[in-house]
């Protein structure tokens, strides 16, 4: 006797569901005994441990923000990781602190943005043993994105302009910067050179630039199941359609949830650790050049970034725009 399918949920008849016509449900797969590791556990390199902050919009002390590698159809897509190797329920008490204000205060820096109505913060993590927190910002009177497809919806629709995106980058890595840190996203250069020709070349013309493959939060390698291996694949892991990094295309977060910071060239950088200090931006004094530790417990100075009351951030206005780190 043959199962029966299982019926279509309600869901998809909700006005935010992105798909219509026929769907149907797939069969549920039977649980497996034991789960494949993680990136960054057992003998699978993380990573994001292995990132140099070059690949970050932003970097302090302990945390680290990056992004994916070029735009997609939300206003922004930011991902918050811990410099530590640890997972969420891992935290020690500071950093758990801590992730709470940082959490605050980069959802206040996306909200910030023109044309951003929410900051949906999202934690997966099947695909990374390492710390990574997702915000996704949903544009301004987008109604139908609202609620928990929004993920789905970045990938359908069009990629927002380049220049309006490392605008952005720049703006939110100057908010944090303001706490402490250093901000390494840099707004976009500003096109000086006159026009050999003031007429516009005619679209017959003007040559066509192939594109791109589509790139999204649902596509960063970390949050898609991987395949089992097969003969001749050693590892089964298959690569990363998001940020580069030296060593592989599987650079997304925690083990490389796809995402890359731009350098002062308006270009993607790679990962791995490197000087956590400030450098000297910003209000804070991240001068610490060790790394947070699970069992660490230093008292939190007054200059460290996100010690500070999450109220300290309030003087800006939701409206407003982020403000230069100087």
């Amino acid at each position: 006797m043959q199962d029966t399918p299982p019926s279509v949920p309600d869901f998809t008849q909700w006005p935010s569901f992105p798909f219509e016509g026929e769907i149907r449900v797939k069969q549920l797969d039977d649980p497996v005994p034991v789960e494949p590791p993680r990136r960054g556990e057992a003998d699978r390199e993380c990573t994001a441990c292995n990132a140099p902050d070059e690949a970050y919009i932003w970097v302090g002390e302990r945390w680290r923000v990056r992004t994916m590698d070029r735009p997609t159809g939300l206003p922004m897509v930011l991902i918050l990781e811990s410099r530590s190797h640890l997972d969420l329920g891992d935290l020690p008490n500071l950093l758990a602190a801590e992730l709470g204000v940082m959490t605050v205060r980069l959802e206040r820096a996306i909200r910030s943005l023109d044309g951003v109505a929410r900051v949906h913060v999202n934690r997966w993590g099947d695909g990374s043993a390492h710390l990574h927190m997702w915000f996704l910002a949903r544009p301004y009177g987008r109604l139908q994105l609202r609620g928990t497809f929004l993920s789905l919806w970045d990938s359908i629709l069009p990629p927002i302009s380049e220049e309006q995106w490392r605008e952005n980058l720049a703006m939110v890595a100057a908010w944090l910067a303001e706490f402490g840190g250093r901000p390494l996203a840099e707004p976009p250069r500003i096109r000086w050179q006159a026009p050999s020709s003031l007429s516009s070349p005619s679209p017959a013309s003007a040559t066509e630039e192939p594109e791109e493959e589509a790139l999204s939060v649902i596509e960063a390698a970390d949050e898609i199941p991987e395949a089992e291996p097969t003969e001749g694949d050693a590892d089964g892991v298959e690569p990363s359609r998001a940020a580069a990094e030296p060593a592989g295309p599987d650079a997304v977060d925690a083990a490389g949830d796809s995402g890359a910071a731009v350098d002062g060239n308006g270009g993607p950088g790679g990962y791995g650790d490197a000087d956590p200090t400030d450098g000297g931006h910003g209000t804070g004094s991240d001068h610490d050049d060790g790394h947070a530790g699970a069992g660490e417990s230093r008292a939190v100075g007054a200059g460290d970034e996100a010690a500070r009351p999450a109220d300290e951030e309030g003087a800006t206005s939701n409206g407003g725009r982020a403000g230069a780190a100087g």
